[in-house]
């Protein structure tokens, strides 16, 4: 039996990952964490995660950047291991997050989907045959209209698959309405865009002469990264500290 503290417990995320705790024979949530503390929920909620007092044996947090000081100060003094699934982070909290992860062993994904983690290796392969080959990389990623964040953290790890394939060779391009100009063979562009209910969609484009190959990953429900959010939980159990990433949960 893994114990979960769940952060941001009732927010959309964080019922999902109730509902499918709740149907799990494996997993079960001990204590939620919400600043909306009033909704009823099978387990206890407290407004901030200094107040939990249940034992655990994973932290998931599918909160705010706001919060992810107290969620590793948490982590770190109690040494429960920390699922570390929202994304808008500063470059100053990933090194936070990073640092923590040498007290206590952090599992850090912009995407808890298996099929996410699965294309970023492909990418990674495609990328070292087909940029050499001289193809144009850009990345259109799409979501609903009331995410705040862009572009998403999945398109920039995607693009940072492909980067590393490749040498380190691309300066990441999000805007082009100001500068008239060919492209340049070192941009890897990155669009974005929000409307609707869209629950994830992301296509990486590498572009040659005459041919275009497009790699797609399409989200018809946040159940995906629920999902995975409970399997990583399960799969950092009693593991020493140290930062993982989904391709160590999956063993991809």
């Amino acid at each position: 039996m893994t114990n979960i503290i769940m952060v941001g417990c009732n927010g959309h995320m964080g019922q999902m990952i109730s509902s499918i705790v709740e149907e799990d024979s494996d997993s079960r949530i001990v204590a939620g964490v919400d600043i909306f503390t009033e909704k009823k929920n099978s387990y206890p909620v407290y407004a901030n995660i200094s107040e939990v007092k249940e034992d655990a044996d994973a932290i998931i947090d599918f909160s705010s950047p706001k919060v992810l000081d107290s969620v590793l100060t948490y982590a770190k003094e109690k040494k429960v291991p920390l699922i570390e699934c929202s994304t808008g982070y500063t470059e100053e909290q990933v090194e936070q997050i990073n640092a923590a992860s040498k007290e206590v062993a952090v599992v850090r994904s912009a995407n808890m989907s298996v099929g996410i983690n699965l294309l970023m290796k492909l990418l990674k392969t495609a990328a070292k045959k087909l940029v050499n080959e001289g193809y144009d990389v850009e990345i259109v990623e799409k979501h609903h209209n009331l995410k705040k964040d862009a572009p998403s953290g999945t398109a920039l790890a995607l693009a940072d698959a492909v980067n590393e394939a490749s040498d380190n060779r691309f300066n990441y391009v999000y805007d082009r309405s100001k500068v008239s100009q060919a492209r340049d063979k070192k941009e890897l562009g990155i669009s974005a865009v929000r409307g609707g209910t869209i629950v994830g969609d992301h296509d990486v484009i590498f572009a040659g002469t005459d041919e275009v190959i497009t790699f797609s990953h399409t989200a018809y429900s946040k159940a995906v990264f629920a999902k995975g959010a409970v399997v990583a939980a399960k799969f950092i159990k009693g593991k020493g500290a140290g930062l993982y990433d989904m391709s160590d949960v999956l063993d991809i």
